[in-house]
């Protein structure tokens, strides 16, 4: 497996642990809001390959507990399990950053127990999926069977939405809501501008926005929180 990116230590990726990142090329969807942007569209080379992450791995047992993968998608990524694999064999924890359109894979990392931590992106209310993820259509079945094998997974897991001033209106919290029913957490993150965001002109809902948004989703489920707010 290539990687196209390594963050070395954080604290903030992966909850209550100390980890590494590793960043995987390519998705699905082309949000014109990403922030790893670089990584969809396939113009950041590889920097590495997973040999070389081995060995960093190896030289920091004892200083790291976890190890996240993001990108772009990693479920694109059709040796993932046997790269999730080799990390727990080494004594190090698990985390992944999805979009939920891969549920086959998914159910395939729950079934083998290859996944500590789940982050799910919830992009916008249903009727709003396709062109907050700027593509034509999207299959919203996907995304909701990753929805259920997650809730059901017994797994700790959040979901999260990005919220984007041009992109969201309150009353697509009310249909986020439905669509995660039940859950146990979810997160409103406030949209912050970067040079590899491909879309000018897309600013940050107001503190007091992402405020209400919260409140409207808060009767779906155990705990709605707002974080990233500048």
């Amino acid at each position: 497996m290539k990687l196209h990116g390594l963050q070395k230590m954080t604290l903030l990726d992966f909850p209550g642990r100390v980890a590494c990142t590793v960043f995987l090329g390519g998705c699905d969807f082309r949000c014109p809001f990403c922030h790893n942007y670089e990584l969809v569209d396939g113009t950041e080379p590889p920097v590495m390959e997973d040999t070389e992450f081995f060995d960093f791995l190896e030289s920091r047992k004892g200083l790291l507990d976890g190890v996240a993968v993001t990108g772009g998608e990693p479920c694109l990524h059709r040796d993932l399990p046997a790269f999730l694999e080799r990390v727990r064999a080494m004594g190090f924890a698990t985390k992944l950053d999805t979009a939920g359109y891969h549920p086959d894979l998914l159910k395939e990392l729950l079934d083998r127990g290859l996944l500590d931590y789940i982050a799910m992106d919830i992009k916008n209310a249903p009727e709003k999926y396709a062109v907050t993820c700027g593509v034509e259509t999207v299959d919203l079945e996907k995304v909701r069977a990753s929805i259920k094998l997650i809730m059901e997974s017994g797994v700790p897991y959040e979901f999260r939405t990005t919220v984007v001033k041009e992109l969201h209106e309150p009353e697509d919290f009310l249909s986020i809501g439905a669509l995660i029913e039940g859950a146990e957490k979810y997160f409103l993150q406030q949209f912050t501008d970067r040079e590899t965001v491909p879309f000018d002109g897309l600013h940050a809902p107001a503190p007091e926005e992402l405020d209400r948004y919260a409140a409207l989703v808060a009767p779906f489920v155990k705990n709605a929180e707002v974080r990233g707010v500048d």
